[in-house]
C-alpha cells in the first residue's frame, strides 16, 4: 500500500515537476540499484572541467549570465583552476627576436639582411608570444594580453613582409623604385611607435623596469621609422637604423630582465630580482607607509 509521501511524489511527477534527489548527480539518483545486490552509493560523474558539461543543472547560481538574447542561455561556470604566469614566456620570446634583429640593424659582423629573423619571428617571437598573450587573457590580465598578443602579431606580420619569395610584398613595392617600400615600411613602424606609446602610458604606475622596457622599445620604433622614412640613395638612413638597433638591444635585455623577475622566486632561486616600484604606485605607497609606521613606532618607543 502506497504511503502519503509516495502519493505526493506521484502527484508532483504528474504535474510536470522534476524531483531532484541529490543536487550533485545531474538529476539522477545517487544510489545504484542493482538486481540482487544491496544499494550502494554512486560517485558523481567527473566531466573534467568542461564548461559545457551539465553539472549542477538545478542550481541557478552555478550558471553564468545569459548573453546574446533570451534564447541563448548562459554557460555553466567552469571550476576554478590555477594557471602559471604566462608573461615570462611572452617576454622571453619578444626579447630573443628583438635581440637578433637589433644586432642585424646595428650591422654586427657585417650582417645586413634580416632573413634569419624570419624563422624566429614566425616561431618564437610570433607564435609563442601570441599564445602567451592568449593565456594572459585567460588569467585576467588585459594589459598583458594586449601587449603580448599585439607584439606576437607584429613579429608574424614582420616575417610575412620579409619572407623571401613567399608573399612578394617587397618585390611588388620595389618594382619601379625602392621608395614605395621604404615609405610603407616606415609608416608601418611609426604605427607601432604610436601603439607602444599608448602601452607606455599604462606602465607609469607599475615598476621602473617595466617602464624602461616600453620606453626603450618606443624609441627603437621611432628611430627605425624615421630611418626608413628619411631614406637616401643608398637606402634607409644608417645612423637612425643603428641607433634604433641600440635601443632594441636595451629593450631586449630589459624584457629578459622582467621575464627573470617573473620566473625567479623562493622556490627556484637564491635571490629575487628587484624591479623598483615607482613611489606613486600601489606597491610603492604600501612600502612607504610601512617605513613611516616603523619610524613613528620607533620615535614613540623613545
Amino acid at each position: 500500500m502506497a504511503t502519503a509521501q509516495e502519493h505526493n511524489n506521484l502527484a508532483a511527477t504528474a504535474a510536470g515537476e522534476t524531483i531532484f534527489h541529490n543536487k550533485e548527480t545531474n538529476g539522477t539518483s545517487s544510489v545504484d540499484h542493482n538486481a540482487g545486490h544491496a544499494a550502494r552509493e554512486r560517485k558523481p560523474y567527473d566531466y573534467g572541467g568542461n564548461p559545457l558539461a551539465h553539472f549542477l543543472t538545478n542550481n541557478p547560481e552555478a550558471r553564468l549570465p545569459a548573453f546574446g538574447g533570451d534564447f541563448q542561455p548562459g554557460l555553466y561556470a567552469a571550476p576554478k583552476s590555477k594557471f602559471g604566469n604566462p608573461a615570462p614566456l611572452g617576454l622571453s620570446a619578444f626579447a630573443l627576436t628583438t635581440f637578433v634583429l637589433s644586432l642585424i640593424n646595428m650591422g654586427t659582423l657585417s650582417i645586413g639582411e634580416p632573413n634569419l629573423v624570419v624563422a624566429i619571428a614566425y616561431g618564437y617571437g610570433g607564435l609563442v608570444q601570441l599564445l602567451a598573450g592568449m593565456w594572459e587573457m585567460a588569467v585576467g590580465n588585459t594589459f598583458g594580453a594586449t601587449a603580448l598578443s599585439s607584439y606576437g602579431g607584429f613579429w608574424i606580420s614582420f616575417a610575412i613582409i620579409l619572407t623571401p619569395g613567399g608573399f612578394n610584398i617587397v618585390e611588388t613595392l620595389e618594382a619601379d623604385s625602392p621608395a614605395p617600400f621604404l615609405n610603407s615600411f616606415g609608416l608601418y613602424l611609426m604605427g607601432w611607435f604610436i601603439f607602444t606609446f599608448l602601452l607606455l602610458i599604462c606602465t607609469l604606475r607599475s615598476t621602473v623596469a617595466f617602464f624602461l622596457l616600453f620606453f626603450t622599445l618606443d624609441l627603437a620604433f621611432l628611430l627605425l621609422g624615421i630611418g626608413y622614412l628619411q631614406f637616401g640613395p643608398a637606402g634607409p638612413q644608417s645612423g637612425c637604423i643603428k641607433a634604433g638597433g641600440v635601443f632594441g638591444i636595451l629593450a631586449a635585455f630589459l624584457a629578459w630582465y622582467n621575464a627573470l623577475a617573473g620566473i625567479a622566486d623562493n622556490s627556484n632561486s637564491f635571490f629575487v630580482i628587484p624591479v623598483a616600484h615607482f613611489p606613486w604606485s600601489e606597491k610603492g605607497r604600501e612600502r612607504r607607509n610601512k617605513v613611516d609606521n616603523s619610524t613613528a613606532r620607533g620615535e614613540a618607543a623613545v
